[in-house]
C-alpha cells in the first residue's frame, strides 16, 4: 500500500491519497483545488473508493463536493461534526476574510465509534482524537506503519485550539493516549507541513515535553 501527500489550497492543507495494489484508493481531506486532484487521480488511473475527513474545518473540505460528484463516492465524517460541513460558522470559513463561505453537502457515512474500519481492500483503525476540534479523528494503517493525524499532531507542534470547540488539554490527552502509544517508527501524516514520526515527536516536540 502506498500513500502520496498533496498540499492543496492557500493554506497548503495536506490531502493524502492512499493507494492499494489494485489501483483503488482512499482520499483523505481534499481541502481545495478539486480539479488538480481529479486530474492527478485520472492521470494515475486510480479508482477512488471514499473520501475520509479527519475533521470538518474549511481548509480540509473545500473540494469534497467536486470530488464526490466526479466519482460518486461516499464521504465519512465523525458524528460530532456532521453539521459543520454546511455551516460556514462551524467549519470556520466565515472567520477568515480571504475565504469564501464554504458549504458542503452532508456526509454519507457518520463515524460514531472507534475501531477497525474496512472499505474495499483497505483496513485501518479509527481513533477519536479531539482537541483541535470536537470530531477530529486519526486513521491508523497498522500494517503499513503510518497514521493520518489531521491537525492533531505536526512536526514540532500540535494543532491550534483557539477555534470553536478547541481544547488544548483535551488535544494533549488525545495525542498522548492515542498517538504516542503507537510504535515509534510509525509515520505521522499531518494536515499541514512535512511528514514526521511518533518517535521524532516523542523526542523533540516541545509541546509534548510534559509527557
Amino acid at each position: 500500500m502506498k500513500w502520496q501527500q498533496l498540499p492543496l489550497g492557500p493554506l497548503q492543507t495536506n490531502c493524502y491519497i492512499v493507494e492499494n495494489t489494485d489501483r483503488t484508493c482512499l482520499i483523505f481531506d481534499p481541502g481545495e483545488e478539486g480539479k488538480k486532484l481529479i486530474q492527478l487521480l485520472n492521470k494515475r488511473k486510480l479508482k477512488p473508493m471514499a473520501i475520509m475527513l479527519t475533521h470538518a474545518h474549511f481548509d480540509h473540505i473545500g473540494a469534497v463536493n467536486m470530488v464526490r460528484d466526479e466519482y460518486n463516492i461516499p464521504v465519512y465524517l465523525h458524528k460530532q461534526e456532521e453539521n459543520w460541513l454546511g455551516d460556514p460558522a462551524l467549519n470556520g470559513s466565515q472567520l477568515f476574510m480571504h475565504v469564501n463561505a464554504i458549504m458542503v453537502n452532508p456526509a454519507d457515512n457518520i463515524i460514531n465509534k472507534e475501531g477497525t474500519m474496512t472499505i474495499g481492500g483497505f483496513e485501518f483503525h479509527v481513533f477519536h482524537t479531539p482537541g483541535h476540534s470536537p470530531g477530529s479523528v486519526s486513521f491508523y494503517f497498522e500494517e503499513d506503519e503510518f497514521v493520518i493525524s489531521g491537525d492533531a499532531l505536526f512536526q514540532g507542534s500540535i494543532g491550534r485550539t483557539d477555534l470553536p470547540g478547541g481544547n488544548q488539554s483535551q488535544l494533549l490527552k488525545s495525542i498522548h493516549d492515542k498517538l504516542l502509544s503507537l510504535p515509534e517508527e510509525t509515520y505521522v501524516l499531518s494536515g499541514h507541513g512535512p511528514v514526521t514520526s511518533i518517535g521524532e515527536e516523542m523526542d523533540s516536540n516541545p509541546f509534548l515535553n510534559g509527557f
